[in-house]
């Protein structure tokens, strides 16, 4: 008998999926490349941080801009008009019509009204208000024949510098962009934040303030004195920025040189090196432009104070002490004695002035000495005057305020959702009010 060898059965074929239709090489996606061209080139070349930071601003551009045409609309000054009044109007009113007046006739115009001067009955008191804004406003009017756009586009410019330097702040402090992008997207949300679009002085401030500061921290105090000597043009708050900065310098100067005696050989000798006071006479220069304003005036006016006098005629910030001011302004704002929207601004004051003392108090507590110097300065000189004016706008000002926040909100998400629950509609609000023509402070 004959063995025959079993047969192996045929090898099976291994099971198989049906394809779907995404996992089939023909209708697989083809990976996406990069846009090309000059645009593509110069949008890559921009930091991360930078385009979204850019981004936010200009979405709460069109945001601003879309309350502004809505509110022409919805809150016309005549209840019976047929067509709105243009978008531009709703900009060319309040502290900007002071700023346009000095930019097209000056200080002191030859034809000023029926005989008008400083300290007459109707004069405009428009020595209040530092020449930095109007000399720009006059340059830029040179190319954009409409004043009231001469001023808007200053703005648009100078907020899109000032958001980009607070990110960096925000970042050298934390090393993180995304409270860097937090404590923007918290200042463009805020309250009074249609001031840094309007034809105001914030916006361009802030665009040489805050990079003063940036330069400031890296060390770099030259840069640091010619912005803050640019941001004194603007507003008497580039004094209080001044204040900060030579702290600041004191305080790290003072530290270097410790560093340096605690590490010098006893034995061998210190090798040269640059002074860390050799800076120290380039914070004089931001002086010079409230100095050389003041000698204009006093040529004019015979008056070195002029534009103090200016702000105490019209606006009565004679200086009180400091709890006559609080107790002025709460009766203002609780004892029934003027309409419900001038009470509700001063509720609002004294909210602000609450925010920054406990703002100043926090810097303080974290040995933040430069930053306390300028938040303090400015409460000092917006809280000594008869009442409280002005101080929920001079909020955009307080950097260390949006950069706290925003760390803040990095550890606890739910603070994010609760600030922006509560400024978001407020903006809004404030916004329409001001753009209405209804803003009484």
């Amino acid at each position: 008998m004959t063995l025959t060898p079993p047969r192996t059965p045929p090898a099976r074929p291994a099971p198989t999926t049906p394809h779907r239709s995404g996992d089939r090489p023909e209708a697989r996606r083809k990976p996406r490349t990069a846009p090309t061209g000059p645009a593509a080139a110069l949008l890559a070349r921009i930091p991360r941080l930078d385009r979204d930071v850019l981004w936010l601003y200009f979405l709460t551009r069109i945001a601003l801009w879309t309350t502004a045409y809505a509110t022409r609309h919805l809150f016309p000054a005549d209840g019976d008009a047929r067509h709105a009044e243009p978008t531009l109007s709703a900009w060319a009113q309040w502290d900007w019509v002071h700023y346009m007046h000095i930019a097209r006739d000056g200080y002191f115009p030859d034809t000023p009204g029926p005989d008008l001067r400083p300290g007459d009955e109707g004069w405009d008191n428009r020595e209040a208000f530092f020449p930095g804004f109007p000399l720009l406003l006059r340059a830029v009017h040179t190319a954009v024949p409409n004043w009231t756009a001469a001023g808007l586009l200053i703005s648009l410019a100078a907020g899109a510098v000032a958001v980009l330097a607070l990110a960096r702040i925000a970042r050298h402090h934390f090393g993180d962009d995304r409270t860097a992008r937090l404590a923007v997207l918290f200042l463009l949300v805020s309250p009074c934040a249609v001031f840094l679009a309007a034809g105001y002085t914030e916006a361009l401030f802030l665009a040489l303030a805050l990079p003063a500061w940036l330069a400031a921290l890296r060390g770099n105090w030259p840069h640091a004195a010619l912005l803050a000597c640019l941001a004194s043009s603007v507003r008497v708050s580039g004094l209080f920025l001044t204040a900060a900065l030579a702290v600041h310098y004191a305080t790290t100067a003072t530290t270097e040189a410790r560093r340096r005696k605690a590490t010098a050989h006893p034995r061998r000798p210190a090798e040269p090196r640059p002074s860390p006071w050799r800076h120290l006479p380039w914070l004089a220069l931001p002086a010079l432009p409230p100095a050389l304003y003041t000698w204009y005036l006093h040529t004019r006016t015979g008056d070195w104070m002029a534009w103090k006098h200016a702000e105490e005629r019209g606006w009565h910030r004679r200086f009180h002490a400091p709890w006559d001011a609080w107790q002025t302004t709460w009766n203002a704002a609780f004892d029934n004695t003027y309409p419900t929207g001038y009470a509700v601004e001063w509720q609002a004051e004294l909210l602000a002035m609450a925010v920054g003392v406990t703002l100043a108090t926090f810097l303080l507590v974290r040995r933040r000495w430069a930053e306390a110097t300028y938040v303090a300065l400015s409460l000092w000189a917006l809280g000594t005057s008869y009442w409280y004016m002005s101080i929920p706008r001079a909020t955009l000002l307080w950097w260390p305020l949006w950069i706290m926040l925003a760390a803040a909100a990095h550890r606890r998400p739910y603070a994010k959702t609760a600030y922006l629950a509560l400024a978001a509609p407020l903006s809004t609000l404030l916004a329409a009010t001001y753009l209405s023509g209804r803003w009484a402070g």
